[in-house]
């Protein structure tokens, strides 16, 4: 039978088509200036009064090829921190009489509490190196109010931190070199601090702060960080108050900020500097500056300078030298001693964060949060005052109590395309998944998310729009001049028009920075409504071309949408490689939902599918997220066309049209393998040594984790070499392995509290004791010190043995703790998981001659129990050669770890 569209049908499709091809002209645009194609980068014979991003190059090649890894307990660390020093040096021998600079090499020494991925937990440290230059006129004092430009020169395990941050450290030295060859004489002192320690959980910037004697004259500070390799750098955290992100909006060439970001950020995993210089230890005003794209190889083996995309260093430095520079010309640039003095004397109220974002990373908008009560107040108060204006006043209040019930229902209507936009490729994404023998496929390649998810996004926000149409009006037609159709899209409009106005003023009530784009899409809006009613003056109510006065004062409000949530989507895929597990409550709850929205609760409960669920939550989570957020965006790209487009678009044939691609693109999305080597999936490879004393080796075992949601047996199975290697076949026997519970990875506390599904095999324990004359033990070294009411003092000695590679030592205390040496003698607060009894831990870093030193106070008798583990980079030829057998397409980080157990 053939296949007939009606007239109707056939201009549908072609609004969904050039609507189709409109967006991908929008993408075009957005994808290039994500990535940076419209930066030219400067070679290294560029003016010496540019940033240049080939000299910064030069730099990069150095402390990641040359060197190679910087992690602590390396030779790298410190053949970095001199090459860092020495390239200082050269500056300062060649800086004009007009300008004095100093260099220091500080060694820096501390402890103290902090809450890292929501778990409390102490930090000791010794003998990390920080460098430290300050540039300023030979007429400044050493209490004149500074400018700080942070960034640590420190790689992750495993990693030779091309990325994260070696391209921090390069910008900063070409930075530095920029300042001394232009000329420019800062008014105020500019400080480079080049930390050692920030892998380790900051502790280079804590020991900068807390030890320094320049730390009291910052007045801003701006840190470079990277969670990626490249693209704009967004500033993510910005504060206190609005003077810093007001200077970056005045400043930067190429600004990329926007003020949601800082609503977002702090339910991020993970942690800057800018918590030490903002908010622990110095209410310092600054910036975070952060490299977001390229998160596939952030903290892998694969974070090179090949992978940095280019003019992505350029435009950093362009923009850190205009930032830097309208810092040190500000005349709010204070030292702490003036912001507390002007605190006091002052009294005046908080000053709040302003609301500001950029457009495709040509302009700054900012306003602050005053102009902000009375500006995102404006589309509501429309939405209510509307209903009086297009209604005439002789007609009566019932005639606006109807108009005002018809925008309630457009409202309504469009929060439930809304809901179902969202809802539907969730729905379709599990589906995929129940067939499915592998999740995450699109994470290799994120156009295969928008293929499966936007068509059914669609379809869902086109579905009231459909019922619509024998849903009756509030109105009596025949009482007003104006046809039922004016009159629905009156409705239809200002029930759209009033969802994203209760949108901004949600935002606005809950005390959030990211209502702009919401108020954008109002005001936007009624741009397009005042064109779309002069054109049908001129042509027919529901012509194409009326529709396309509608859509084309929209346009640049889509493209920022686009811009927006292209770049929101493509972040979160390329972080899902490293998202980790749910906590146990929260699995059992999403799978619960999970069922609910399958609408199958009772025949899951029957088949045991449910119990399937809960355990294997995990490997549903990236998918949804996913799905979600690409239907959240579509609904804010498309959302404001659909009041006049979606009259043709809200049609069977195109719901089924987009269902049929959808199922096509989930179809197609199965055969493709989810990962590659530029985009890796990461693994967790530990050689676990039980030890007793200080030289026997009582078990040893290789463990196995993964934080994503394809599992050890999706890995092994796709490893046939690895898996002949560990005595199992390649589809993965459970019973020949063993859980590897969680704490075995005591060494990656907290982070492997992410952890889940790991696996444990046995190993040989040959190698290390050749290595290795002695392994790290505690004793006590004085006896204990005994106090009136029962209460006693343990004096404790740990020594690290014969390690030549440590990178931390962690102890997990057990016990009626009431004080110890360590944090000024404050205790963190106790955590207790997974049903263990509650416990302290401290974390322990820092290479010495010496060992650490420390007491332990008890309020009773009871026993203390001190469970050690110490990570060490050095690995015995067997378990290299068993990294080495997995595919390119896994990253490996790999190590040893000593674990032992005292009481006392």
């Amino acid at each position: 039978m053939a296949f007939k569209l009606s007239p109707g049908d056939v201009a549908g499709f072609k609004v969904l088509f050039s609507m189709a091809i409109m967006y991908g002209l929008m993408a075009l645009l957005v994808y290039s200036i994500v990535h940076m194609h419209f930066i030219t980068p400067l070679g290294i014979d560029a003016p010496l009064d540019r940033f240049s991003e080939g000299r910064a190059l030069q730099h990069l090649r150095v402390l990641s090829q040359d060197i190679g890894g910087r992690q602590e307990g390396t030779p790298g660390l410190k053949e970095a921190a001199q090459y860092i020093k020495g390239q200082l040096e050269v500056l300062k021998e060649r800086a004009g009489s007009n300008i004095r600079i100093e260099i220091e090499e500080t060694v820096v020494d501390g402890s103290f509490n902090m809450m890292f991925l929501g778990y409390s937990i102490s930090l000791g440290y010794r003998n990390h190196t920080n460098i430290v230059m300050r540039i300023s006129s030979v007429n400044s004092k050493d209490t004149d109010p500074s400018v700080l430009l942070n960034a640590h020169f420190d790689s992750p395990l495993g990693s030779p931190g091309a990325g994260d941050c070696g391209s921090c450290v390069a910008s900063m030295l070409e930075m530095a070199r920029l300042t001394v060859d232009s000329g420019w004489v800062p008014p105020h002192p500019i400080i480079f601090l080049f930390n050692g320690a920030e892998e380790l959980f900051l502790l280079g910037a804590h020991g900068f702060m807390e030890t320094h004697r320049w730390s009291n004259t910052i007045g801003a500070f701006i840190n470079i960080e990277a969670s990626g390799t490249g693209g704009l750098d967004l500033v993510c955290q910005s504060g206190p108050g609005s003077w810093p992100s007001l200077v970056y909006a005045q400043s930067a060439v190429y600004p990329m900020a926007h003020s949601a970001a800082q609503d977002v950020f702090p339910m991020i995993p993970g942690d800057t500097d800018y918590r030490i210089f903002a908010e622990d230890y110095g209410d310092i005003p600054g910036l975070d500056i952060i490299f977001l794209l390229g998160g596939y190889f952030y903290h892998t083996s694969y974070d090179t300078m090949e992978r940095l995309l280019p003019g992505s260093i350029q435009a950093r430095g362009e923009n850190l030298l205009s930032i830097t520079r309208a810092f040190a010309n500000s005349s709010k640039l204070r030292n702490a001693h003036e912001r507390e003095s002007l605190k006091a004397a002052a009294n005046e109220p908080k000053d709040e964060r302003a609301v500001f974002f950029d457009y495709l990373s040509w302009f700054m908008i900012f306003y602050s949060r005053k102009a902000a009560a009375v500006l995102h107040m404006i589309p509501i108060a429309i939405f209510f005052l509307m209903p009086f204006l297009l209604v005439s006043s002789n007609i009566g209040l019932s005639t606006w109590f109807s108009t005002f019930c018809d925008f309630w229902k457009g409202l309504l209507f469009h929060a439930l395309g809304v809901v179902l936009a969202i809802v539907i490729p969730i729905v379709f994404a599990i589906l995929r998944l129940m067939f499915s023998n592998h999740a995450m496929s699109w994470f290799a390649y994120p156009y295969l998310a928008f293929m499966m998810f936007i068509p059914c996004s669609l379809v869902g926000l086109l579905i009231p729009r459909v019922v619509w149409r024998s849903v009756p009006l509030t109105h009596d037609v025949s009482r007003l001049q104006t046809s039922k159709e004016g009159l629905s899209d009156d409705a239809r409009f200002w029930g759209v028009f009033g969802f994203y106005a209760l949108l901004t003023l949600a935002y606005l009530a809950a005390g959030l920075s990211g209502g702009f784009l919401t108020f954008c899409l109002s005001v936007f809006m009624l741009a397009s409504w005042i064109s779309f009613h002069l054109a049908m003056k001129l042509f027919d109510h529901q012509s194409l071309r009326s529709a396309m006065f509608y859509v084309l004062p929209l346009i640049p409000c889509l493209v920022y949408s686009m811009y927006f949530g292209g770049f929101l989507a493509q972040f979160l895929i390329e972080k899902m490689g490293m998202m980790g597990s749910v906590p146990p409550p929260y699995e059992s709850i999403l799978a619960k939902w999970m069922i609910l929205s399958l609408k199958c609760s009772q025949a899951a409960c029957t088949c045991g599918l449910y119990w399937k669920l809960i355990t294997s939550v995990r490997y549903f989570i990236p998918d949804i997220i996913v799905a979600a957020v690409i239907g959240l965006v579509t609904t804010w790209s498309v959302g404001p066309l659909l009041p006049i487009c979606g009259h043709w678009l809200a049609r069977s044939s195109i719901l089924k049209f987009l269902l049929q691609l959808t199922v096509l693109a989930l179809s197609l999305s199965s055969q493709f393998f989810p990962y590659s080597i530029a985009a890796p999936k990461r693994v967790i490879f530990q050689h676990t040594f039980l030890t007793a004393d200080a030289s026997q080796v009582v078990d040893s075992s290789y463990d196995f984790s993964v934080v994503d949601s394809n599992s050890l047996s999706f890995l092994f199975k796709h490893a046939p070499e690895v898996a002949k290697e560990l005595n199992i076949g390649s589809e993965l026997s459970f019973k020949a392995t063993m859980d590897s519970p969680r704490q075995t990875w005591m060494a990656l506390l907290p982070v492997s509290f992410l952890f889940s599904g790991s696996l444990k095999f046995p190993a040989k324990s040959d190698d290390i004791l050749k290595r290795y004359s002695s392994f790290p033990h505690l004793s006590a070294y004085k006896p204990h010190t005994l106090y009136d009411g029962g209460s006693r003092r343990v004096h404790l000695e740990f020594n690290l043995g014969s390690l030549e590679m440590v990178w931390v030592a962690v102890l997990n205390i057990t016990g009626p703790l009431s004080s110890w040496s360590l944090a000024d003698n404050v205790l963190p607060a106790p955590e207790s998981r997974d049903g263990a009894p509650p416990s302290y831990i401290c974390r322990l870093s820092g290479a010495s001659h010496e060992n650490w030193t420390f007491w332990l106070e008890a309020r009773s008798s009871e026993e203390i129990r001190v469970e050690v583990a110490v990570l060490d980079q050095y690995m015995v030829d067997a378990a290299k050669k068993l990294k080495g057998l997995f595919p390119s397409w896994v990253d490996v980080t790999a190590y040893s770890s000593f674990l032992s157990s005292y009481v006392f």
